[in-house]
Parts: C-alpha cells; structure tokens; sequence
C-alpha cells in the first residue's frame, strides 16, 4: 500500500489556462538552517565536498556573468535560467521549473479558477506539444487536438522556449486573442486557429441516463473535488434504475492520485490492485482497492487525450474490474512527479519526476499507451482541420485547405466527389448546394463566411451524440453485456 503519510492531493502543472494532471508524493528532502540562507541552495546543499564544490560553481558562473558581462544582469533571472537549465538538462517534459508568478497559476488551477485557452501541454525535444484540449474549452471548440505541436502564437514562436516561457506567450487575460500555428501529423502545412481566451469550466463531472438503464458519467479530469461529484452522479443514477455504465474519459489529462485512487475502488473488488509505483531503486508499492465490485457491467471510453490518472482509471478497470476500454489508444504518461515549493523560499516551485507508475499486471504504459479492448476510431470529418479564412478556395486549386473543405463537406452530406485536395467541378457543385442551403451567395467559391458556416455546421454535428462512434460502441457494449447477464 502507499504510504497515506506521502500522499499529497496536488496536480502538477497550470499550462495554458489549464493543467497537465498527475499525482505526486510530498518530498522527503530536509531543510536546516544554513549559511548560504533559504531556497534553491538551501535544499540541495550537503555534506559532501563535492555538493559543496558544485554550489560554488553555479555561484562563481553568477558571479562572474552579473560582474564581467557588458550590460546590467538581473541576477534573479540568472538563478531561473540556471534552474530551467537543470530541468532541461533531464530531457523529460513532466520535470520544470515554475518561477513565482507561473506557481501562482499552478495555484489558481488547484482551485479549479483560471482563464486561458483550456489546453494541457508539454515539452518535448524542444517543441509544445498538445496533450489534450480541456473538454467544452476554447481550445477544443477551435478544434486544437492531441499531438499538436504548437509552432507560435500571435506570430511569436515557440521553438527552443522553455516551457514557462512558452506558456507565458499563449496565456492572456479573457476575451483576448491567442493566433496558435501549429503543426500536425499528416498535415504538410502548418494549420492556423484563431481561439479567444476564455474562463474555463471547471465542473469535472457530468451524467446522463440513456434508454434501458444505461448511464454515462463523464470525467473531464481528477480534480479535488471529482470523486466526491462522481459519487453523487453515480448515486443519482443508480436511484434511476441504473443497470450499466460507461465511464468516458475522452480528452481527460488525468489528475490527483487518491482520487482516481478513490474512483477505482467503487468498481475494483476489495484486496486487488489498482496501481503499482516504482522508485529509482526499483521498489514497489501497490495500491489495492478497499471497495467492492459493482453488480453491473462497466465499460470505459479512451482516446489518444486520455493521459496518466486517466490510464491509471483504464488500466485498474480493465485488468482488475474485467472492464470493457473502448476507443482509440491512450496517450501513454507513465511517470509520477512531485511538486516542491516550501524548499525553493521564494513562491516559486520546482517539479521532478521520483517514479513510474505500473498497471495492476505490472506493465509500463509510458508512450506506449493502453489499448483499447474494441478500437473505435470517429468518423474522418471529427479531424478535419479548420480552412484558411485569409485565401479563398475555387475551382481548379489544389491544396491541403481544400482537401479539408472536401472532407467537412462529405461529413455534412454535400458529396464532393473527391478528398484528395483537387477543387473540381464536382467539388464545385456540393459547395453551390451548402451555400444556398444556408442562405448564402451561391458562387462556388469558399470564402471567409462560407467557411466559418462549414466549420459552425461541422461542429454542431460533431457534437451531436448520435454521431459518436465510440459512445455509441460504449452503450452497444454495455446492453449486449447486460443481455448476456440477464439470460444466465
């Protein structure tokens, strides 16, 4: 079992007007009283000559650059450059530095209040790359995915950026604009979204009852207060006559360790294991569930958003529960981080990966993913990119651009004929017939209000649940496992 005095409820970093969520551990690290003062120094100074060398080092780089360099150097960003150097110099994107004002935020995004675009992010190879777009975000709504890479914003890039610096460019106060270029896989040109900063909804869990007994509850992360919220959604459905039940953590960036720990257990029988962690030294501690097996089926919704306590929550279900994992493979974040502030002295906090987490068989999802049990895979018009609204698309053009206005049109009933990139006569004739459909100049041509009406009929499709593929593989699943049940 893990040890309840080293548990700690914190996430583990406010990116983007969001988070990316993990569990973490309270550190074990003692700090005295010592000469060099509180902070950086003070947590790690030791014993050792060589620990007493090293600090000296950094401090005589300091000192020689603030006194020898030929303009004025503000000596509190050379102690944060130096930090971010170190976590940098670990080439892992769940370690960073946060300086003071980046912790608050980290801060505000613990109490669920923040403003922002709703994506969580990380580094890696010197690039930001999209985890998951909070669900009902901005972010979501322009269409932003995971895997993204985001190139600039507002025409600033952030290429080589540390991951404070680059999250700094994209925040902003609400209502503000963020212009995000991005790069994405099997797209060969950079895409554009122009997303207006917003407050994000908070609210971690929803619920609905579907015909015959069959509820949904949602789970867009492991917030505080998200166990307690899905006791009370579960207890209403259950009220209902509930007799199956989908979990859906689609887009989830995961969450707070006791309480996907805590979600578990309802569903994981007493005595078996939910979690395994590894340290360095390769020891491990399992958590095992408390709780007991419900007496209906389970299934659980995943994609390629759904990262750490999200997997944590596929993996307990599937190997420990018998549950059924249905979608696309996870995201694959198998690392466990701890967030130190009261050691830094300053407000500002240092985040390190101490561990890997395991599922209950002992397997290591770290970018490898869990994968689903049955692979359901959206219809292609729930990827199509956003169009290019600066340069109209007409006949005889051949580009990515339209190669995404074929596919929105073919996801809207138009039948372009093709969705290879060439604006052909065909192509020509379906954009004609969804410009008088909605009430607008018949020319054939796309231009800047014919594609905002394409994208705004696109996404009201998406959003409508009876174009979902894997909800609706989810419910199949759950009544043909309550029809097996019912003729035993």
């Amino acid at each position: 079992m893990l040890k309840k005095s080293t548990a700690i409820l914190l996430m583990v970093i406010g990116l983007l007007g969001g988070s990316l969520l993990t569990f973490a551990y309270t550190g074990t690290t003692t700090v005295g009283n010592s000469a060099l003062g509180e902070g950086l120094l003070a947590s790690v100074t030791g014993s050792s000559s060589t620990s007493r060398s090293d600090i000296r080092k950094i401090e005589t780089a300091m000192d020689l650059i603030q006194g020898q360099y030929y303009q004025d150097v503000d000596r509190t960003k050379l102690v944060d450059g130096a930090i971010n150097g170190m976590m940098e110099s670990l080439g892992d994107p769940y370690s960073s530095y946060m300086g003071k004002e980046t912790a608050q935020q980290f801060e505000q995004s613990i109490e669920g209040s923040f403003t922002g675009i709703g994506a969580e992010v990380a580094a890696e190879n010197g690039k930001v790359v999209v985890v998951t777009p909070i669900k009902g975000s901005p972010a979501e709504k322009a269409g932003l995915r995971s895997k993204d890479i985001i190139l600039s914003v507002n025409g600033e890039t952030l290429d080589g950026l540390d991951l404070n610096k680059a999250v700094s460019k994209i925040r902003g106060p609400k209502g503000s604009q963020a212009k995000v270029k991005i790069q994405r896989s099997g797209s060969p040109d950079p895409l554009e979204y122009t997303i207006t900063r917003d407050n994000i909804d908070m609210e971690t869990v929803t619920a609905h009852m579907e015909s015959d007994g069959v509820g949904v509850i949602t789970i867009t992360q492991f917030s505080l207060n998200t166990a307690e919220r899905f006791k009370e959604e579960l207890a209403k459905l259950e009220k209902q006559g509930l007799k199956g039940l989908v979990i859906d953590v689609r887009n989830n960036p995961g969450g707070v360790l006791s309480v996907v720990i805590d979600i578990a257990q309802q569903f994981v029988p007493s005595g078996k294991t939910i979690v395994q962690v590894e340290d360095k030294n390769q020891k491990r501690e399992e958590e095992k569930s408390k709780g007991s097996r419900k007496n209906y089926p389970v299934t659980l919704l995943m994609n390629k958003g759904s990262a750490s306590a999200s997997e944590i929550l596929a993996g307990a279900l599937q190997q420990s529960a018998g549950a059924v994992l249905i979608g696309e493979n996870s995201f694959g974040k198998g690392t466990v981080q701890t967030s130190y502030d009261k050691q830094m002295g300053d407000g500002s906090l240092l985040k390190i990966t101490i561990a890997k987490w395991l599922t209950p068989n002992g397997t290591w999802i770290h970018k490898k993913g869990i994968k689903p049990n049955i692979a359901v895979e959206q219809p292609e018009y729930f990827t199509a990119a956003p169009l290019n609204k600066e340069k109209s698309l007409k006949y005889n053009m051949n580009s990515s651009d339209v190669k995404n206005a074929q596919i929105i049109l073919q996801g809207l009933g138009y039948k372009p004929g093709r969705e290879d990139g060439y604006f052909d006569k065909v192509t020509e004739s379906s954009v004609i017939a969804f410009q008088k459909q909605a009430k607008l100049t018949a020319s054939g041509i796309i231009d800047a209000k014919t594609a905002a009406a394409m994208e705004a009929k696109l996404i009201e499709k998406i959003r409508d649940p009876k174009n979902d593929n894997q909800l609706k593989q989810g419910i199949e699943e759950i009544r043909k496992e309550m029809k097996t049940s019912a003729a035993k």
